[in-house]
């Protein structure tokens, strides 16, 4: 089945639209210096006052912006990120992709058939969703493993299997297609160990970049997945096949930074900016379709929501080939910066 389309000029104004089409390098660069202006912020408060809580904190702070850079990557992918196409590739790769080990181009390959085909049959973002509601037991379960750094080293582990390719070519073989597929990560984050070693402070390398990237990080991109198409009232809906999520001041600093949570708005007009989508929400909530938006309140409101099924249903290790494939697809996600933006 196909999914409904509706044409930008049936949701705003030709004038409405040029206005939240617009892009700027600076807006891009902002954004893109903000993330690591906030990183740098919480390393320091470790360095200037270790404890358990400025650690964990700081944690939850770098883990929030590693999803970020991974938001900013994936405007890069859809060319909104800066005005200028060599900037828009320039940031999205180097300052956002390749420190989360992730990879702009193939990204953007894979997430357009995502936006082609929105929670159809051949989404390749379907797998995140389609579980979908589970118990609040199997969400703990999930839960455990994102925050204990299972799923996170799981999913490295198959990325580095996958860029070495198979086990029966020569290692040379091996060795230079894996150089090929994550060699300007590899350099990204050795420059960044360098950085920190220089400063004084190499520990916060594993402790306070790759300790987020496998706990935190993942925490959000599950919850995150969940909000974008878990439980949606109509897959071939547009309006209701995907939802927003409203965001405090506290979810935007730890779960949904850059304004991922108008996740309805940007399947909506996906060449839009991120920084533009608050403006987007605001045009539709005035518009003739308001009412048919799917919009939760908070994201706690959206886990119950996925969490909904009857605890005498659980079934530990039921679903064992669907949760491998969400695995799959997850992995995908965050190797190429969260898929399912």
């Amino acid at each position: 089945m196909t999914a409904l389309r509706l044409k930008a000029r049936d949701l705003m104004t030709e004038a409405e639209l040029v206005e939240v089409r617009c892009r700027s390098d600076w807006q891009g660069i902002a954004l893109v210096a903000h993330a690591w202006a906030v990183i740098g912020a919480a390393m320091a408060l470790v360095a200037v006052f270790p404890n358990p809580v400025t650690y964990l904190v700081a944690v939850a702070l770098i883990g929030s912006r590693q999803l970020g850079l991974a938001i900013l990557m994936h405007d890069g992918a859809h060319g909104s990120l800066a005005a200028s196409e060599r900037l828009n590739m320039l940031l999205s790769q180097w300052f956002c992709a390749c420190p989360i080990f992730a990879e702009t181009r193939a990204y953007r390959r894979y997430h357009l058939q995502h936006h082609a085909r929105t929670q159809q049959e051949d989404d390749p973002d379907l797998v995140l969703s389609a579980p979908f509601p589970i118990t609040r037991a199997s969400y703990r379960r999930k839960f455990i493993r994102d925050i204990t750094g299972q799923t996170g080293f799981q999913l490295r582990k198959a990325q580095l299997l996958n860029a070495l390719g198979d086990s029966v070519w020569p290692l040379r073989q091996r060795l230079r297609r894996a150089a090929e597929a994550l060699g300007r990560q590899i350099a990204v984050n050795a420059g960044l160990f360098a950085l920190l070693a220089l400063a004084g402070v190499w520990w916060a390398y594993p402790l306070l970049w790759l300790v987020p990237l496998l706990t935190w990080m993942m925490v959000i991109t599950r919850i995150r997945n969940i909000a974008e198409h878990a439980v949606v009232p109509d897959s071939n809906d547009p309006l209701r096949n995907t939802r927003t999520t409203r965001a405090g001041l506290l979810a935007r600093a730890f779960i949904a930074p850059y304004y991922v949570n108008y996740h309805l708005e940007h399947h909506l007009l996906f060449y839009v900016p991120c920084y533009n989508l608050p403006k987007v929400h605001a045009i539709l909530s005035r518009g003739p379709y308001a009412a048919r938006m799917e919009v939760q309140s908070s994201y706690l409101a959206v886990l119950r929501l996925a969490t909904a099924r009857p605890a005498s249903e659980d079934r530990p290790g039921q679903l064992v080939s669907n949760v491998r494939r969400s695995r799959e697809g997850v992995a995908m996600s965050s190797d190429q910066a969260a898929s399912g933006f």
